[in-house]
């Protein structure tokens, strides 16, 4: 769920339906390009769902839900931490490059998700 709840993270920063709806669909092509355990996890079962709640509120559930996500891979499969660190990170920025580029708060909502997930952005690199 963690993972599914960063692309919404980063896609409620870009309003409007239908960029909503383009940064789902990029985002799911990445998660779907994982491999290995994570891409399992992803790619079966039924959607999550998230609470019913302010962004604030899903922001605080999620980023620590990311952070207890790479915890608990580190701990009983840490040959896929950078898996699913590559595809949380391929999913959240391809939703903020699917409609209109990045904006502020997008740029905002990825640092955050990175940041969770152990990767360290490079504030030299534009768009991040």
């Amino acid at each position: 769920m963690a993972a599914f709840g960063a692309v919404y993270l980063v896609s409620d920063a870009d309003p409007g339906f239908f960029a909503m709806l383009k940064e789902s669909f990029a985002a799911s092509d990445a998660l779907a390009g994982a491999t290995g355990l994570v891409k399992e996890v992803l790619t079966t079962g039924p959607l999550p769902k998230l609470p019913r709640a302010s962004t604030a509120e899903v922001e605080a559930f999620v980023l620590p839900a990311l952070e207890r996500s790479v915890a608990i891979l580190r701990a009983k499969a840490p040959s896929e931490v950078d898996n699913y660190q590559a595809a949380v990170v391929a999913a959240v920025e391809q939703a903020a490059h699917a409609a209109h580029g990045v904006n502020a708060r997008e740029a905002d909502a990825l640092a955050k998700v990175k940041a969770a997930v152990g990767v360290v952005s490079d504030p030299t690199i534009t768009g991040e």
